[in-house]
């Protein structure tokens, strides 16, 4: 009976390695003629000792964006494995592409109010505009402009524009500001709109509009719209109880890894009763007993409405999230911070104008 084989396979030749991606790569070889028969075959990278297996062409996974990798192939069989192969060309995996999320938000606007108890209320402030874009490609070493704007102002990131909130109306039938949310209008005369929101007009929607006075005839009431905010549109006065409508609800959003409501309305004065800024830092409304809230820093919120003085709209902010492998450079004028959440990073920018870029 003869003996069973001890030899292990000669060793393959070489092919071409060709990057497939960012993380992969294929390698082909070509199994020697003579000698015994393998059963696999596995190619093995060069740095990182990282190998895929099977039949010609191997693919490898697992590779590092933008390095360099040569590779060798084996062949094995029961007895063991052969020699490497010569080395393959070199190839250069691809890098990672710099698509980027943003959301831009603006300005909210100022709620309004009068300067005293027999003065009407005012509108609640329309929240800042509210746009949010994923899956943007950029480009390394460009320049890109941002600006965080401040209550009442418009906020932008490259050529994306948020609109600034619309101040609050003030006084007998006036309707409020347009912008990316509308501001409520102003309390004294019946059923005066308020105004339009998503000015100028964006898809998706920037914002909404303001709430309506209130209606209640034959009295004129003391009943403000509440400013609109991103999520819905501010809630109308109601003039039977002299209570200013409530300022429209903002958006969640999850863009810095926990779930942040932005750009709520600012609520209506009243007489009796005034209206609650909407989630997302809208400030609330009051009555004569003092001024409407400031709208919340960084969220965009449209200020209160009162009869004593209106609050003001709170600054916007732009934050950007992108491939952790990238580094952004904030530049000068601007105020901002970097953090990481999973495989990204993602910048907070709160106040002032000027350019980032990325390397």
């Amino acid at each position: 009976m003869g003996a069973a084989s001890a030899a292990i396979p000669n060793t393959p030749t070489i092919g071409t390695a060709t990057k497939t991606g960012v993380t992969t790569a294929t390698v082909t070889y070509t199994a020697a003629t003579l000698g015994a028969t393998a059963s696999s075959f596995t190619a093995t990278s060069n740095p990182g000792n990282i190998t895929g297996t099977g039949s010609s062409p191997i693919t490898v996974s697992g590779l590092t964006a933008s390095t360099n990798y040569t590779f060798t192939v084996t062949a094995t069989n029961a007895n063991g494995t052969s020699a490497a192969s010569s080395a393959s060309n070199q190839i250069t995996t691809d890098s990672v592409p710099l698509t980027v999320d943003y959301l831009v938000v603006a300005g909210g606007g100022a709620g309004a109010g009068g300067s005293g108890v027999n003065t009407t209320p005012g509108g609640g402030g329309g929240a800042g505009g509210y746009r949010y874009l994923t899956s943007q490609t950029l480009s390394v070493n460009t320049n890109y402009t941002v600006t965080v704007g401040g209550g009442g102002s418009n906020s932008v990131f490259n050529t994306t524009t948020s609109a600034r909130g619309g101040a609050g109306g003030a006084g007998a039938g006036a309707s409020g500001g347009t912008g990316g949310s509308g501001g409520g209008a102003g309390s004294g005369q019946s059923n005066t709109e308020g105004a339009a929101g998503n000015t100028p007009s964006t898809s998706p929607s920037q914002g909404n509009k303001g709430g309506n006075s209130g209606t209640f005839s034959p009295f004129s009431g003391n009943a403000a719209g509440g400013g609109g905010g991103a999520g819905g549109a501010g809630g109308a006065g109601y003039a039977p109880d002299n209570a200013g409508g409530s300022g429209g609800s903002g958006t969640a959003n999850s863009i810095s890894g926990s779930s942040v409501t932005y750009a709520g309305g600012g609520g209506g004065g009243g007489g009796d009763y005034a209206g609650s800024g909407g989630s997302g830092g809208g400030g609330n409304g009051n009555t004569s007993a003092g001024s409407g809230a400031n709208g919340t820093a960084n969220r965009g919120g449209g200020g209160g409405g009162s009869r004593n003085g209106g609050g003001n709209g709170g600054s916007g902010v732009v934050i950007i999230r992108y491939p952790s492998v990238y580094t952004l450079t904030i530049g000068a004028g601007l105020t901002g911070s970097t953090s990481t959440v999973s495989s990204d990073k993602v910048t907070t920018i709160t106040a002032g104008t000027g350019n980032v870029s990325w390397s």
